[in-house]
């Protein structure tokens, strides 16, 4: 089992930065991949970036246009997710999931924290 459990999240203003960190535990060694998704009221869960624990591989969705960077403390457990220029369509839940293989779907991540509220004011 790994645990995870999301912080950082809050109210801010169009054109503020955030970072969100998600602090991993259990048997966090079985499964390398770190994920940030996200979901919006009505919308489906969508995905953000990935990172391994191990190489500090990082992959990111197209949509994000470079605002969002993820990073990791491997030592820590701590994965990292800085958002800039943050807009109102991007409020939503922000969810990190852990899961063993490099995908960008919800499916295949089995383990998931309980999310952390960003809102963004115009």
């Amino acid at each position: 089992q790994v645990q995870l459990v999301e912080s950082g999240g809050g109210l801010v203003q169009a054109g503020d930065s955030l970072t969100l960190s998600c602090a991993a535990s259990g048997r966090t060694h079985v499964t390398n991949i770190m994920g940030w998704f996200r979901q919006a009221p009505g919308k489906e869960r969508e995905f953000l970036a990935r990172i391994s624990w191990s190489a500090g591989t990082s992959y990111y969705a197209a949509s994000l246009e470079g605002r969002f960077f993820i990073s990791r403390d491997d030592a820590k457990k701590v994965v990292y997710l800085q958002m800039n220029n943050l807009q109102p369509e991007d409020t939503a839940i922000y969810y990190c999931a852990n899961g063993a293989g490099y995908s960008s779907s919800p499916q295949d991540f089995p383990y998931w924290g309980q999310g952390t509220q960003v809102t963004v004011s115009s």
